[in-house]
């Protein structure tokens, strides 16, 4: 029998399922929270004045297609809102690693494995393969309980770079409005969570 966490996860939808992963750390020793302000409004500050396109601190041009396209591979544009990149969370990752150098190498090191792995497979590197492609080689790093042995770097970095990008979507005005964030206003009365979404849930108190 499957544990009761586990059936209540199976009726999430994809996003709803991400969104949970927005809540895991960004980086041990940090305040989440203070660093995830200092990421929006570098990205708003330097939206705001740029007449071209965002440059990249952080990443190499290559590297940037590659970040851009992971992120939407991860959260593509759906009926409910736009793309993650379309949130600007490649803006935010490319922030996050200027902010926290150790984790640089990390990074720096998964899309140096991701390139490698589709040149092995598919003689171009991962921005460029088509749809299929990537989604092959993903689903062989996103589960980590049947990835196979030889796949362990590819699983680390995309476990971290998905809750990098979990992170930075839902903490997005995008991301905010697909959540239906209600936050920064009065509550008068508080009368507990709604019975649908305890329903939804499968919990009661």
């Amino acid at each position: 029998m499957s544990d009761p966490a586990d059936r209540r996860l199976a009726g999430l939808t994809r996003r709803e399922a991400m969104a949970l992963l927005a809540a895991l750390p960004l980086a041990a020793a940090v305040d989440p929270s203070a660093l995830v302000a200092r990421a929006w409004r570098h990205v708003g500050e330097r939206s705001i004045a740029a007449s071209t396109p965002y440059a990249p601190r952080y990443f190499t041009a290559r590297e940037w297609r590659t970040v851009c396209r992971l992120a939407d591979d991860i959260l593509p544009r759906d009926e409910r809102s736009g793309s993650a990149a379309d949130a600007g969370v490649p803006e935010f990752i490319d922030f996050i690693m200027i902010d926290q150098p150790q984790l640089q190498a990390p990074m720096r090191g998964g899309l140096h494995w991701l390139d490698t792995e589709c040149h092995s497979r598919f003689t171009v590197p991962f921005a460029k393969c088509s749809d299929a492609q990537r989604d092959a080689l993903l689903d062989d790093v996103a589960w980590p309980a049947r990835a196979r042995p030889e796949m362990s770097q590819g699983v680390a970095f995309f476990s971290a770079f998905r809750d990098l990008t979990a992170s930075g979507f839902w903490t997005s005005k995008m991301g905010m409005t697909d959540l239906g964030y209600m936050g920064n206003t009065v509550v008068h009365e508080w009368q507990g969570c709604p019975p649908e979404a305890l329903a939804k849930l499968g919990v009661s108190y």
